[in-house]
């Protein structure tokens, strides 16, 4: 029985790109053609999606906090085919379960964010430093 390889991309403003991949089980014998159909239909036009709302390893390019004005917060899928190979999905899913994953995620709707605010970026750190909880505290500071 073959799986189903699921192949995306981040690619940023100035059409730099970065690839990722997941290999989905498919004991149901989805058809790679069909999956890559379904999934289109699910995700946003010209493919594009939410990597974290499906649970797939996020693979942008600013990993780190180094961002550039051509930094957005989206994946782009680039197919589906058939492959030999070991399914490596970090959840366990099959092919149909992620289908319904991603038809579930859309129904509730893609939720864009600013990767200037994601975790790990320069702006999530520095809100840090100023937020009570990790704010340090001088001997009286507590009466103010």
């Amino acid at each position: 029985m073959d799986n189903v390889e699921f192949t995306y991309l981040y690619r940023d403003g100035g059409n730099y790109k970065k690839w990722g991949r997941v290999v989905f089980s498919n004991p149901d014998r989805l058809d790679s053609d069909s999956v890559e159909k379904d999934l289109r239909l699910a995700l946003l036009q010209d493919g594009l999606f939410i990597a974290s709302q499906i649970r797939v390893p996020e693979v942008f390019l600013y990993a780190g906090g180094e961002f550039s004005f051509d930094d957005h917060c989206y994946h782009e899928l680039d197919g589906t085919r058939q492959t030999p190979e070991a399914a490596t999905d970090a959840h366990g899913r099959s092919i149909s379960e992620f289908l319904v994953e991603a038809n579930r995620e859309a129904a509730v709707g893609w939720r864009a964010f600013d990767p200037y605010d994601s975790e790990g970026s320069i702006s999530s750190y520095l809100t840090s430093l100023f937020s009570p909880a990790t704010r340090p505290t001088t001997l009286g500071s507590d009466k103010l």
